[in-house]
């Protein structure tokens, strides 16, 4: 007994301290890859979240200072209205007032027709106490409430500017409900002297108010828009409204600070991403808070990756365990097998057990056998893949730029709302996407690739409008054929980038047909035309640059007469200013 325990800690020592390193490396690189997998994937998202919202909250910001300025040009259209300042300033009887009234309606009509894209009442009052409203029920607010209101008095203690105050109803009579306004003021003065003789009063309520960002929020993305004490006075969350949100006014100093104006931070109760913007023509805050948990809930389930983790850790430590037992076991017989070996045998391999392997040549022998073989495979390997990419590189060429743009252009889609349009090109990039991939033998139906034209079309047209109309002439018994993938789409590509420079618009028509046993595809369009060789019916060589995004016309060329021979290939026909003619041959198969 005490024999066999030596003598299986002997044989077994390398198994053992491999095994209980390696699970150690694993378990620390499993966790440390899981930490840094979240973390980084969080901060991605934050910072691309970011990039997209400042664009939303400047859009946001747009629609704010476009009703600004509208308010601003009533305002001042109200100041320099004499016969306003003339009704609230003049004494007068009672008779003499009615016209005076009718005429100040008149010009307060023509003045809020300025204001007709949006839902605001103006009120003016004035020193003689005569008070006018194009529509009170925009602010049900009698004459003597708003003469004590906190909104007037702080007019006239700020006279030359133009002000945005909250302003809250209660609805005593339950019929209504509660409301919440808007109200923008100034004091109506004279210019020169300084003179006040009345008040000038904007009002929308919150709800309206509330559309100008409704589009842009979402569960979990929220809107606030605070004044300077802190009182929510529109907000995407209804029920806030009017609250008062120090711990969000408390993060202006930093935010303020930082370069993007985005911070993580504590906001009722739970971790948001809080992004601020100063609005000085209202002099408030825009914050817009996004909910981490909602945000990040659906893009990254941190139990799912570490439960993930875990199996993942779980089967590799018994992938380790059995395969170093296996190695050991087989190195712990090579010391018992070294002897007996046939010298010069390199045609099998000596059984390689035990932890003495290093003491023996038969560890360097398998080593350097299993190098041999190695070699010879990746050799035949590397020179059979370098064969197949050069025919890869003419067939599966995808032009970056056009990813690159259709995604900026689903991603402008979506923000400007348009989600079925978006939803459509998505649509029409995975089919396109679908049917360029593929190995270097692939074919598909003629049928197939029209379709592939029409969805790289729609893309096109998509981005760049329909000034380039695209017909399909496609005789009915070629619909079958087969033809290599991305024959035809070069030529679609390159009459919408380098056809139409000079020309306003035109058309492309593609023709397949059939001339005896061979198919005819022509691409034709009636665009800029350019110069080609006479010798070889191909765009002269002087461009030295590849047309068609990639794929050059010499490569497509050169890819038919690789596939089919030299009988088949490329020709163009073209005249500067008369378009362009591309006949493609081949086989009818």
């Amino acid at each position: 007994m005490k024999r066999i325990l030596p003598n299986s800690l002997k044989y077994n020592g390398l198994f053992m301290k491999m095994f209980l390193f390696t699970v150690l490396i694993i378990i620390t690189v499993s966790a440390v890859t899981t930490w840094a997998a979240i973390r980084m994937s969080e901060q991605f998202f934050i910072e691309r979240f970011s990039i997209t919202n400042s664009k939303v909250m400047n859009q946001i910001k747009e629609n704010l200072e476009s009703f600004n300025y509208s308010i601003v040009l009533a305002s001042n259209n109200l100041l320099q209205n004499g016969t306003i300042k003339r009704t609230l300033t003049a004494e007068e009887s009672d008779f003499d007032r009615m016209g005076s009234l009718f005429h100040l309606g008149q010009q307060m009509n023509r003045i809020k027709s300025n204001l007709d894209a949006y839902e605001v009442g103006i009120i003016v009052t004035g020193m003689n106490g005569v008070s006018y409203a194009t529509d009170r029920a925009y602010w049900p607010i009698t004459d003597d409430e708003l003469k004590k209101s906190p909104i007037t008095k702080n007019t006239l203690l700020y006279p030359k500017r133009l002000l945005f105050q909250y302003d809250y109803r209660q609805d005593i009579t339950g019929e209504t409900g509660d409301e919440r306004f808007i109200v923008a003021s100034r004091a109506l003065s004279v210019p020169i002297s300084g003179f006040i003789y009345g008040s000038m009063y904007f009002s929308i309520q919150e709800k309206d108010f509330k559309k100008f960002y409704s589009n842009y929020t979402s569960n979990g993305n929220d809107v606030f828009i605070l004044n300077r004490e802190g009182v929510i006075v529109s907000s995407s969350q209804s029920k806030r409204i009017g609250q008062n949100a120090d711990d969000l006014l408390s993060y202006t100093d930093e935010l303020e600070k930082t370069p993007n104006r985005t911070i993580n931070g504590d906001f009722m109760g739970k971790e948001h991403i809080i992004m601020m913007d100063y609005l000085p023509s209202y002099d408030m805050y825009f914050f817009n808070v996004i909910d981490k948990q909602t945000a990040l809930g659906d893009l990254i389930d941190k139990r799912e990756i570490i439960r993930i983790s875990a199996i993942i850790v779980l089967i590799a430590l018994c992938v380790v365990f059995f395969a170093s037992r296996r190695l050991t076991n087989s190195l712990s017989s090579l010391s018992r097998q070294i002897s007996s070996a046939s010298q010069y045998n390199f045609h099998q391999y000596v059984d390689v057990k035990g932890t003495e392997e290093t003491k023996q040549i038969g560890q360097a022998f398998n080593s350097m056998l299993d190098e041999l073989h190695e070699y010879v495979e990746q050799l035949m390997q590397s020179q059979k893949e370098k064969r197949n990419a050069e025919l890869a590189a003419l067939q599966q060429q995808i032009n970056p730029h056009f990813l690159y743009n259709t995604l900026a252009s689903i991603r402008f889609m979506v923000q400007q709302g348009g989600k079925e349009e978006a939803d459509e090109t998505i649509r029409a990039l995975i089919s396109l996407l679908q049917n360029t991939l593929g190995t270097v033998s692939e074919t598909i139906t003629v049928q197939e690739e029209i379709e592939n034209l029409k969805n790289y079309v729609f893309i096109n047209q998509k981005r760049y409008g329909s000034r380039i109309r695209v017909n399909y002439f496609i005789s009915p018994d070629c619909i079958g054929c087969s033809i290599p993938k991305l024959i035809l789409q070069p030529f679609i590509e390159n009459a919408f980038f380098h056809g139409f420079n000079h020309k306003t618009d035109g058309y492309i028509n593609v023709l397949v047909w059939k001339e005896g046993d061979s198919l005819i595809c022509e691409v034709e369009d009636n665009g800029d035309g350019m110069e080609v060789s006479d010798d070889t019916k191909l765009p002269a060589t002087k461009r030295k640059k590849h047309l068609f995004s990639g794929i050059g016309v010499r490569n497509v060329h050169e890819r038919i007469q690789l596939i089919y021979g030299e009988s088949y290939g490329v020709q163009i026909t073209s005249q500067p200013g008369e378009g362009t003619k591309v006949r493609v041959t081949m086989p009818a198969r």
